[in-house]
């Protein structure tokens, strides 16, 4: 066999054709061959008719070349026809429960031209050879795989990788997948659909019009949820993290979590009920949530194994909470005792997020979590995600939702499998969730499962869905409900009984009455809020955040200490080392320079940190240098993780180009490990814009809808350096607005000493009731500011300072006639122009370092000395309709008497946060400087007055 056709000179007929199929499939990508069909093909290329050899094998066996390639052919279009099948037969899959789906010319015979005889002359083990010696013949063989691909699964598994294809495939054709069903098990089933039913119909009944988001027509969501609770338990993870949006969480409250019927009940009558269940939890805030967006807890025993049911608190934001809960089970997953990266253990903890048939492809956010979902900083091990298709956003329908044909398409991008299920067939529903477990339990990778229904009910129990949508709902009065369909497949196939069934549905009916009886029919007191909120009212204590000197001088060198042939960028090498200099010559911490010590030191006292964001480890501003790289090599090496005063992890990851995403996972992050400093820094300030929901529903009312506390940090780099309307403002206006109730800390601070200690109080206070989020406006140019930086005393002796009057300001009391306040970068560069400070003894400048909670009587006290001021002035660079002045101008009112004046120096009001023209912006912040500095009866331009 010299040549590539004297190379196949020994192979016709159906052998040949079988070759020519596997050599297109080659050509597509040659993992999808046997690999020995690989080294042919690589090597004789194109399997080939040598029309004199195989003339002569035809008219030996009395056949012609023509009959040869005839059944070559027609094998060729049997093997299409079953890999069509296999690809495509989810489009005539029985998975609607309202329709049939029409049937699909691509998986017929007549398409291919073929017959039954000519497939029947096919071998059965070259369409499906893993059912060798079990199918008769081709057709039998077409026909077993038209049962499985058509039947209530549809499966969509072409776009993922080769191997797991493969795998899926042998699991599907074999039904490896498959639950066994005793008749244990579907009375079992039976009696849970039952329950979920059941459920919504006596609520329905006994609180005629009162909102509960019914899952009736996709009860089969819940006893799917329990078997995946289930098979995590048996496989003994410890933590299955759930989150759903608010269509059926009531139901999966009761039936997955088990919170007791009197209390669901109790909530609906708005009387009182005590939990004394330790295994059950759930909490509550100041002002508190509707009932279908709050979360619980439940210690479950399944069997002889124990596992920890979280279903997380959901704001009717849909999709977000998936991200939450994606940081949620990474938490529970990684283990921080240890210097260095924390140690991932992906079996600890499953996410399963339930998502919105409409929401899926309609929430951005869903794309950004699919898309980190296999990135080292927030993988989870894999996710299953199970889609409740009701087939209905409120009252849109699909085609005016989604641009594709399923809601689950926008997965196929990211090669996670898809399983089409009917929810009116509860057994292929939970054989469905087990192949889910099984792939995640391989490949660690994402799973979708989309288990379509329908809603029986309207949007809420309140909306006729009629007057929107009449022809679906013509249809859907007129469908059985699940217990109705699933009792009469048991009854045909002679499962159950009659009376068998009817003692089930006694059982499960019965329950709901008992508890009804058992509940305080009186409605509770109704508080007022302000009663609400003095029962969660807790300030931060004083806390020690000094270091001496002799650790800070120790930590300082181990830092600047690198593995040996470790060659860091030169450049960068002269830039660290001069921290080694400050100590030594008793220069200025910058600001980098004093994050790392107060990372350092935090890890020293056993609380793990994880920072993350766009470019965390270098820095936006090429200032933090946590990581380095070997400029010859680029091998990564953080000094944190080799420090031997270190005990704890340390997490720095450059994060996906997200925000609402991460930040969101880093705060579900923060609420499982409470023990750790979760940072989360935005390239600027201004991109927390993309992470609004998260900030909004979660981080700042999180502790007053649902009582889940958080010490997160936010880093937004803020100021005004000319670098325009993006890239100057985060909106600081936006999280003073949102201040209440003690519910976050917001800060902007004026020195590398301030963000030292401010760190170390966050890290001192976790884990205790005084924990809330703390909101930085982080700093551009004072990071290589020297006016920014501060002496290694300022760190071993002192202290954060919520408020920091000008050094060698009003040393004469009584000669002061104003006070101006400010905060941030702006306070830095009004001290730079009162250096003099003889030619300013008129004046103070008040620097308010942390906004909120307000220092009012530290402030109060400050100006208390000056027996004869005059005037008050706020002066910031935001324009007046933005930054703090809003806020903190009535507060300044009510500290001063009438006869003084407070007035506001900056920007007038914009719709922009700040001009775009650097020349501009130049000529802008003088005129507030001057403003804020030149005495009255010098003035060129009068102040505004409020």
């Amino acid at each position: 066999m010299n040549n590539k056709t004297s190379s196949w000179h020994d192979v016709f007929g159906p052998n040949l054709g079988y070759l020519l199929e596997q050599y297109e499939l080659y050509l597509t990508d040659a993992n999808l061959v046997d690999e020995s069909l690989q080294g042919l093909f690589a090597a004789w290329g194109e399997p080939q008719l040598e029309m004199t050899q195989n003339n002569e094998a035809g008219s030996q066996q009395g056949y012609s070349p023509t009959f040869v390639m005839n059944k070559m052919k027609k094998l060729v279009d049997v093997l299409k026809l079953a890999e069509n099948i296999r690809t495509n037969g989810h489009l005539e899959a029985n998975i609607y429960p309202l329709e049939k789906q029409a049937p699909s010319n691509l998986l017929t015979l007549s398409y291919y031209g073929l017959t039954e005889e000519d497939v029947r002359e096919i071998p059965a083990e070259l369409i499906c050879p893993e059912k060798k010696g079990q199918l008769s013949d081709g057709l039998a063989a077409i026909q077993y795989l038209m049962e499985v691909y058509t039947g209530h699964i549809g499966f969509e598994i072409g776009h993922v990788e080769p191997e797991e294809r493969l795998w899926l495939q042998n699991k599907i054709e074999n039904n490896d997948g498959a639950l066994s069903f005793s008749t244990a098990k579907k009375a079992d089933l039976l009696s849970k659909l039952y329950k979920a039913e059941g459920f919504e119909q006596f609520i329905q009944k006994t609180y005629v019009g009162q909102k509960r988001f019914s899952v009736e027509g996709l009860e089969t969501l819940v006893p799917s949820i329990e078997e995946l609770v289930a098979l995590s338990a048996e496989d003994g993870i410890e933590n299955v993290m759930i989150s759903m949006a608010h269509r059926g969480r009531l139901n999966v409250l009761a039936h997955v979590l088990e919170k007791p019927y009197e209390a669901m009940f109790s909530q609906f009558q708005h009387s009182t009920w005590v939990n004394d269940n330790p295994d059950y939890s759930e909490t509550k805030g100041s002002t508190g949530d509707v009932k279908y967006h709050m979360g619980a807890v439940k210690n479950r025993q399944i069997q002889d194994k124990k596992i920890k049911v979280t279903l997380a608190n959901n704001p009717s934001h849909l999709e977000f909470a998936g991200t939450v809960v994606e940081g949620y089970a990474r938490a529970a997953q990684d283990d921080r005792s240890e210097k260095g990266y924390p140690q991932q253990d992906v079996s600890k903890a499953l996410a399963l997020l339930v998502h919105g048939d409409a929401a899926f492809p309609g929430q951005g956010v869903v794309a950004e979590t699919l898309n980190y979902s296999r990135i080292k900083a927030y993988q989870t091990g894999g996710t299953i995600h199970i889609i409740g298709n009701n087939r209905i956003g409120f009252t849109t329908e699909s085609e005016d939702s989604r641009s594709t044909r399923y809601s689950s398409d926008l997965a196929k991008g990211y090669s996670i499998p898809i399983f089409h299920v009917n929810a009116d067939a509860p057994e292929a529903s939970l054989a469905v969730m087990r192949l889910a477990f099984e792939y995640r339990k391989n490949y660690k990778k994402d799973v979708l499962v989309d288990l379509i229904g329908y809603r029986r009910m309207g949007h809420n129990e309140m909306d006729e869905p009629m007057a929107t949508n009449p022809v679906t709902y013509n249809i859907v009065r007129k469908h059985p409900t699940i217990t109705a369909v699933y009792k009469q497949q048991l009854l045909d196939e002679k499962s159950l009984t009659e009376e068998q069934i009817k003692e089930i549905e006694t059982t499960v009916l019965t329950k709901f009455s008992e508890a009804y009886k058992n509940i305080d029919k009186e409605a509770s007191e109704v508080r007022s809020i302000a009663e609400l909120q003095a029962e969660h009212h807790h300030e931060i204590p004083k806390v020690d955040t000094t270091v001496d000197k002799a650790t800070l001088t120790n930590i300082n060198s181990e830092l600047l200490e690198w593995p040996k042939g470790f060659n860091v960028f030169g450049k960068l090498q002269k830039i660290l080392n001069r921290r080694l200099e400050v100590f030594e010559k008793k220069g200025t911490i910058d600001w980098a320079h004093a994050e790392a010590l107060a990372f350092a030191t935090i890890l020293k006292d056993g609380t793990p940190i994880r920072l993350t964001g766009q470019d965390s480890e270098r820095g936006t501003f090429s200032h933090r240098n946590i990581v380095l790289s070997d400029e010859k090599t680029g091998e990564k090496y953080c000094p944190l993780h080799a420090i031997s005063t270190s005990n704890a992890s340390f997490a720095v990851h450059n994060s996906s180009l997200s925000e609402v995403s991460i930040l969101g996972f880093e705060y579900g992050y923060n609420v499982i490990s409470p023990e750790t400093l979760v940072l989360w820094e935005a390239q600027f300030g201004d991109f927390a814009n993309g992470a609004q929901v998260i900030i909004d529903q979660f981080i700042s009312a999180g502790q007053s809808k649902w009582g889940q506390k958080s010490g997160m940090v936010i880093l937004l780099p803020h100021g005004y350096e000319g670098q325009g309307p993006e890239h100057s403002s985060a909106r600081l206006e936006r999280f003073l607005q949102m201040a209440a109730e003690n519910n976050w800390t917001v800060a902007n601070l004026s020195s590398s000493a301030q963000y030292f200690h401010i760190l170390r109080r966050q890290a001192a206070i976790l884990k205790t009731d005084e924990v809330r989020p703390l909101v930085l406006m982080a700093p551009k140019s004072l990071l290589r500011n020297a006016s920014a930086g501060a002496y290694l005393e300022e760190f071993t002796n002192g202290q954060f300072q919520a408020v920091i009057e000008q050094p060698g300001l009003g040393s004469k009391p009584d000669q002061v006639e104003r006070i101006v306040f400010c905060t941030g970068r702006l306070a830095v560069e009004l001290a730079d122009h009162v250096a003099d400070s003889k030619a300013f003894n008129w004046l103070d400048i008040i620097r308010i370092e942390e906004l909120y909670p307000f220092p009012e009587e530290q402030i109060r006290s400050l100006m208390g000395k000056y027996k004869n001021l005059k005037e008050v002035i706020w002066t910031q660079e935001e324009p007046k309709n933005m930054g703090a002045w809003s806020y903190i101008a009535p507060k300044l009112v009510r500290l001063v008497s009438d006869q003084i004046k407070v007035s506001y120096a900056g920007r007038p009001e914009m719709s922009s946060p700040s001009e775009g023209d650097p020349i501009i912006h130049k000529n802008e912040q003088q005129r507030i400087i001057n403003e804020a500095l030149t005495p009255t009866d010098k003035k060129a331009k009068e102040v505004v007055s409020i």
